[in-house]
């Protein structure tokens, strides 16, 4: 697996190309909005001779959707993404919609996808963990074998995702980074929606979000159930 990375748009969101097999590549959350992003990125992919075979979304917010359609359309690929995020993208109040400039293209079809189902593209094998909180929909992809994956607005180096903006659900994020994500080997390192690379070792120890999460399950018993957080009275 090679990686290439790039930073664009009005929230400095992180568009992924995950290269595999003889120049196949999966791009994830492709944000390019205007004119200049869109030459850079296609630049890189002529420069370096790949050719995209998939779209992986994390979520619908228009940050991380921008360039969807014109690869769709260009490449005849399929966009993968989990359908509860439907209602997010179609939503301009869902993600701060109306500070752009103009919207994104959403007449792209995408192909449904939920938790436990396998991607394979370009060569690789791109697991699907639903981590809903930042949007109901949110999901991260993991490449188990190259222990990467893909975060999106779930989390991030020394933060996690926002749940403020509509349809955003607080208690949902913990559970999904504190069960699922929190959970998983160490040593696999996180590419988030927004900021630099970390692992899931510095943000379990690091993170400054999950540290009270962490301290209960440190003072608590090892045959304990599953943190319920924020519990109705």
């Amino acid at each position: 697996m090679e990686l290439h990375s790039f930073t664009y748009n009005l929230f400095q969101e992180q568009t992924y190309i995950v290269t595999g097999d003889g120049g196949r590549c999966a791009v994830v959350d492709p944000g390019f909005s205007d004119d200049i992003e869109k030459a850079d990125f296609f630049g890189r992919l002529e420069s370096e001779r790949l050719v995209p075979e998939a779209v992986l979304l994390t979520h619908g917010h228009f940050d991380h959707i921008f360039g969807v359609a014109e690869l769709q359309s260009r490449y005849g690929i399929p966009v993968y993404m989990n359908e509860a995020d439907r209602k997010v993208m179609d939503d301009p109040d869902a993600c701060l919609g109306r500070l752009w400039p103009r919207l994104p293209d959403r007449s792209f079809r995408i192909t449904p996808v939920r938790d436990g189902d396998v991607v394979e593209t370009a060569g690789l094998k791109f697991e699907v963990v639903a981590t809903p909180g930042h949007t109901p929909g949110g999901i991260c992809w993991l490449l188990r074998n190259e222990k990467s994956m893909f975060t999106g607005d779930t989390l991030f180096a020394g933060a996690i995702g926002r749940t403020d903006l509509k349809y955003g659900e607080y208690d949902d994020e913990i559970r999904s980074i504190m069960e699922k994500l929190m959970l998983l080997d160490g040593d696999i390192r996180i590419y988030p929606g927004h900021g630099p690379a970390s692992t899931i070792a510095d943000e379990r120890t690091g993170n400054p979000f999950l540290e009270p999460f962490n301290e209960a399950e440190e003072d608590s018993d090892t045959d304990r159930p599953p943190i319920i957080i924020h519990p109705e009275a």
